[in-house]
């Protein structure tokens, strides 16, 4: 099969180097397997946006040399298949919709394993859906990372598909665009590394192809935090891209060329001595 890779930021701020660094890994991969590189603007939460920071990370890319070889996939505009595929979880009795609310999980103590929501129905309010989390263990190999596995009841729990708002999760939204994109290898930071196993349960369920999957160290602020929440996610300047980009492949353990007189130069150089075995492991991988 032809390798689909794919870069998906979400419209929360604009490009920071941490953001850069998925950019560029999942980049150099499409481009060593000749393959297409695909990008997705991850825009299905809007009080978590923004406004113009999608508009802002498309327009700075290009700076950086990485163009995407097909149009960009929006996710605010698949609510028609989010909801096909909601439908079809509710058709096989997967999900569940829940009225606890977030002081009652809290006083739980725990994740939400009864399969079942433990507050009774509120017809004065939509209620969550959750996905059951079946007592079952969910293997993969990561090509960085190595071999990972995950009891999904005991590590994840119930887990949330659709908020009570309407908004679909990033783990259904992430599955059903990846499928429809024909992705073959998700290159992304190691924050998601958790999420993985979730995905994999819900392509199983609803009869999807799952990629392979890389993920890569997590960039962290100097108290180990991960930087797109730190007030050092400073944004990187497309104005001025070399810098960044030169960092960005560094911090992926990778040759740096000395002399570049500009991206495209930088990233041609990069690309012909890259090499997946230099990316370091576990930096960042389950950071908050």
């Amino acid at each position: 099969m032809d390798y689909r890779g794919r870069f998906a930021p979400s419209p929360t701020g604009l490009l920071h180097f941490g953001s850069l660094v998925a950019a560029l890994g999942s980049w150099l991969r499409a481009r060593e397997a000749g393959g297409r590189w695909l990008l997705r603007m991850e825009d299905i939460d809007p009080p978590r946006e923004v406004p113009g920071a999608a508009a802002a990370i498309l327009a700075a890319l290009p700076a950086f040399g990485f163009t995407a070889d097909e149009p960009v996939l929006h996710q605010s505009q698949r609510q028609a298949a989010y909801d096909a595929a909601f439908a079809r979880l509710r058709a096989i009795d997967a999900v569940f919709p829940c009225w606890c609310s977030r002081s009652e999980l809290a006083a739980m103590g725990e994740l939400h394993r009864d399969g079942r929501c433990v507050a009774p129905p509120d017809p004065r309010r939509e209620p969550a859906w959750r996905l059951r989390a079946p007592d079952v263990e969910i293997a993969f190999d990561d090509i960085v990372q190595g071999p990972q596995r995950q009891n999904l009841r005991e590590s994840a729990g119930d887990f949330v598909i659709r908020r009570v708002e309407g908004l679909y999760s990033y783990q259904l939204a992430c599955v059903v665009d990846d499928a429809h994109q024909g992705i073959t290898e998700v290159v992304r930071g190691c924050d998601l590394l958790d999420s993985t196993p979730r995905q994999i349960h819900l392509q199983r369920l609803l009869d999807l192809p799952t990629p392979r999957y890389l993920h890569l160290p997590l960039a962290l602020d100097g108290a180990g935090h991960k930087l797109s929440k730190s007030a050092q996610a400073w944004p990187v300047d497309p104005a001025d891209p070399l810098p960044a980009l030169r960092r960005a492949l560094a911090f992926l353990g990778q040759p740096v060329p000395a002399e570049a007189a500009d991206a495209p130069t930088l990233l041609a150089a990069a690309l012909s001595r890259f090499d997946p075995a230099l990316v370091p492991k576990r930096g960042g991988c389950f950071a908050g």
